[in-house]
């Protein structure tokens, strides 16, 4: 098969014919037939993030369709439409996984970063971590889902129900999702992004939100929640000055730059700081039947598989409105 290798940190990445996968008892082989580049990839591919397993094929939105099963394998069908996310494995068996909190296993796999992802023709996967998706949505459409739909999901759920003015900083794939979940249950959205950065504002605003502006601009409104999907540690201090007492400040990345030191006066009167681990299937299950009834619709840019390194290169750029996505 075909493959985007990343044979060594901080390299671009290399077309490959490598061996087709072969999946074990509990594994399905996925024909890829859609994968979405996501931020995190960049924080793999630049060795950002701990025990990457070089080489490793990026990318971890995957939607395909199951062409071979291991002999374990139940509940799928030959031919099924499925969506493989993050979240690749766990243990089932540490403190985490046995009180429903299986995103924070300390024995985790990960699609696209300690397991081989979707940057390729084909990519195996756990059976029991793989997601049926919705009809009526198109591969390239849901692939953002996988990742930056459900981490945006549970960043909404971690500013609690009772936030009904949030502000969203960075704009990006995650937040232009997240953004249309939240204007479906009625919340009022600010947008935070790059001073310069006009279009991904109007982008906002055509998405709903009252106000879009810079990062470097006071809050429109006194804010519930902030949620942050920029890898901007400097962020942190700002949000938690822009929202109100008993307000959440949710850092929703994998990776962010270090956050500057603060006065306690910003975080004290309740306000919480909280980040967002990875993902639960369970948070799946709600997403997926949340975005489906919201009619969440995603911006994609299509790119094919072997120009893996120019979709990375827009994403970090900031070049991107919506989220790119790689089809084989």
């Amino acid at each position: 098969m075909r493959a985007m290798v990343c044979a060594t940190p901080r390299t671009p990445l290399a077309l490959a014919n490598v061996p087709d996968p072969v999946p074990g008892p509990c594994q399905v082989l996925v024909r890829v037939r859609a994968c979405g580049v996501c931020r995190t990839d960049l924080h793999v591919v630049d060795d950002e993030l701990p025990d990457v397993r070089w080489p490793i094929v990026p990318g971890h939105e995957i939607v395909g369709t199951v062409e071979r099963m291991g002999s374990e394998v139940t509940g799928l069908a030959l031919g099924q439409r499925i969506g493989v996310p993050w979240l690749g494995q766990t243990c089932g068996a540490c403190p985490y996984c046995r009180t429903a909190r299986e995103n924070l296993c300390d024995f985790a796999q990960f699609t696209g970063y300690t397991i081989d992802g979707g940057y390729a023709e084909l990519a195996v996967a756990d059976a029991h971590f793989c997601f049926a998706l919705p009809d009526g949505v198109g591969d390239l459409e849901v692939a953002p889902w996988l990742c930056a739909g459900l981490i945006g999901y549970r960043a909404l759920r971690m500013a609690g129900h009772h936030a009904k003015r949030i502000g969203i900083y960075g704009f990006g794939a995650a937040a232009h999702i997240v953004a249309q979940l939240a204007r479906f249950e009625g919340c009022e959205i600010a947008a935070f992004t790059r001073s310069e950065d006009v279009a991904a504002q109007a982008f906002a605003r055509e998405l709903g939100a009252s106000w879009a502006g810079g990062s470097d601009e006071p809050a429109p409104f006194p804010l519930d929640a902030a949620l942050i999907f920029a890898p901007t540690g400097g962020l942190v201090p700002a949000a938690l000055r822009a929202v109100v007492k008993g307000g959440t400040v949710v850092c929703a990345g994998i990776h962010m730059s270090d956050i500057p030191s603060f006065p306690y006066a910003i975080l004290w009167g309740e306000r919480r700081l909280v980040s967002v681990a990875n993902l639960t299937r369970r948070d799946g299950e709600e997403f997926f039947q949340l975005a489906a009834k919201a009619g969440v619709r995603t911006r994609t840019t299509p790119y094919p598989l072997e120009r893996a390194n120019d979709a990375l290169e827009a994403l970090r750029s900031g070049k991107l409105t919506g989220a790119a996505v790689l089809t084989p």
